[in-house]
């Protein structure tokens, strides 16, 4: 089967790729950095095209002849102003996946598998309203798509996880605000990855939403404090009832860990309410089984080390 990956040069689509080409697909990757280092890990039976969804350009050759296409895009970083105006992300985000939508149709792409994020019950942030506008999208244009709702993400090279083990590295107190208390249940990146291939071929899923978490659930607190511990790092956690202090705490944690102040900020406003499942889990449907928190934090960690230092370990 032909399959396009967007997203290629991503924690997630770099290790699908391997992944799907193990089951005997032909795979095509679109990608808007031709020039990215990632590429240069890709199996050489990767077909790689220069696009950008956004703008919309490349799309038609990139979806030619393909069966399957994974929409692995998000757009939370702030626009350089090089590049013009910044729309915002939301915006960036919709356009995207019109884009995408329109030119899958074209191309007769019979199923869209989307990759986003947990919708929790109440007020939704920025963020996790734009996922799930562009899950709305790809799904009323092609009635036969399935989106995967994935919770936190434990990998090596997720950018959530990677906030959470620089802020512990680096912080001698972890002050929690109030939103510490809220409960969420992390994924491993491992399981991510297998739950998105097994949807080639799974029945009984097309036009669906599965809730894609791992077996655990635990408060943002407790989750930096085990990977503290994973780190081997003494660094007492001191909660701010009362304080979610998101504006303040975003644009420390960016400078802390030397990330991006728009996209951290948009991360933290989705910790103000809990993050748990609503739809049909995404193991159940899908025949799978996950791994535990533990073991996921574990293998990011030792994951990471392969390619950089950790502090404490």
């Amino acid at each position: 089967m032909r399959i396009l990956i967007t997203g290629i040069t991503g924690a997630i689509g770099g290790t699908l790729a391997p992944e799907l080409l193990r089951g005997g697909h032909e795979l095509h990757a679109l990608t808007r950095d031709a020039s990215s280092p990632a590429l240069a890990r890709l199996p050489g039976r990767v077909r790689v095209h220069a696009g950008d969804a956004v703008s919309g350009a490349g799309l038609d050759e990139a979806l030619k002849g393909a069966e399957i296409a994974y929409y692995l895009i998000h757009s939370m970083e702030s626009v350089p102003a090089a590049a013009g105006p910044d729309e915002g992300f939301a915006a960036r985000e919709r356009r995207g996946a019109e884009n995408f939508a329109a030119a899958a149709v074209r191309a007769g792409v019979k199923r869209v598998i989307y990759l986003g994020g947990i919708v929790p019950e109440g007020p939704l942030s920025t963020h996790l309203a734009s996922r799930l506008s562009v899950e709305r999208l790809l799904l009323e244009a092609l009635p036969q798509s399935t989106a995967v709702r994935a919770s936190i993400v434990i990998g090596a090279r997720s950018r959530s996880f990677r906030l959470l083990v620089r802020l512990v590295e680096r912080m001698p107190i972890l002050l929690i605000p109030d939103w510490g208390r809220h409960r969420t249940m992390p994924v491993d990146q491992r399981d991510v990855v297998r739950a998105l291939s097994a949807c080639v071929d799974a029945a009984g899923i097309a036009g669906r939403s599965l809730d894609l978490v791992g077996p655990e659930q635990v408060t943002y607190r407790e989750l930096i404090e085990r990977i503290r511990d994973r780190l081997l790092l003494a660094r007492p956690a001191v909660s701010l009832p009362g304080l979610n202090l998101t504006p303040l705490a975003s644009r420390l944690s960016a400078a802390i860990a030397a990330e991006d102040a728009t996209l951290i900020d948009a991360l933290m406003q989705g910790l103000t309410t809990d993050l748990l499942p609503t739809q049909e889990l995404a193991t159940r449907a899908l025949g799978l089984r996950s791994h535990t928190l533990d073991s996921a934090i574990e293998r990011a960690l030792r994951d990471w080390e392969l390619t950089e230092p950790l502090s404490g370990r």
